[in-house]
């Protein structure tokens, strides 16, 4: 378990996958993540290459978001893959996105913390550049959805850009 001011971040369990789905397929979220499917999401749960957090707030211990993590241990390198949080305003995914970074270089300690967005997620791009991950370009049409080809924006920050932070 990972913990917030305000939150515990859990590994999610198989009877979670329907929450992270309808969470997914919500309408403030639907453009800019993925949707898995539920056999894609057993198996992340079930793969320790993967790492499936919900976001369960202390205080009534109800579910506010999700994580979708892929660590890859032979290269040290920490992938934010989905991330999503329901309840808005309340400053939760900044605190999830700093716990992740900080879980990454203190705990796992990997090199690289990582992650790509969509270019119009504008609310996203701000979190991830006020918390200090550099952009680091644009994979081109890299991603075909219902909405054409989209573009991409790679974030990362390194250990050493961590430590200078810390």
């Amino acid at each position: 378990m990972i913990e917030t001011i305000n939150l515990n971040l859990i590994e999610a369990r198989e009877e979670d996958i329907k929450d992270i789905m309808e969470m997914e397929n919500h309408e403030d979220n639907r453009n800019f993540i993925w949707q898995g499917t539920y056999e894609q999401h057993l198996n992340e749960i079930m793969d320790k290459d993967y790492l499936l957090l919900i976001f369960k707030r202390k205080e009534d211990n109800l579910t506010v978001g999700f994580a979708l993590n892929y660590l890859d241990y032979k290269s040290e390198r920490f992938e934010l893959r989905r991330i999503a949080v329901t309840v808005k305003g309340k400053g939760y995914g900044k605190e999830v996105l700093d716990a992740l970074i900080r879980y990454t270089f203190e705990d796992l300690k990997f090199n690289k913390f990582w992650l790509d967005v969509y270019p119009d997620n504008v609310v996203g791009i701000k979190l991830y550049e006020n918390a200090g991950l550099h952009c680091d370009g644009v994979l081109r049409q890299n991603y075909k959805s219902e909405r054409g080809f989209l573009d991409q924006k790679v974030y990362s920050m390194l250990r050493s850009e961590y430590e200078g932070l810390n």
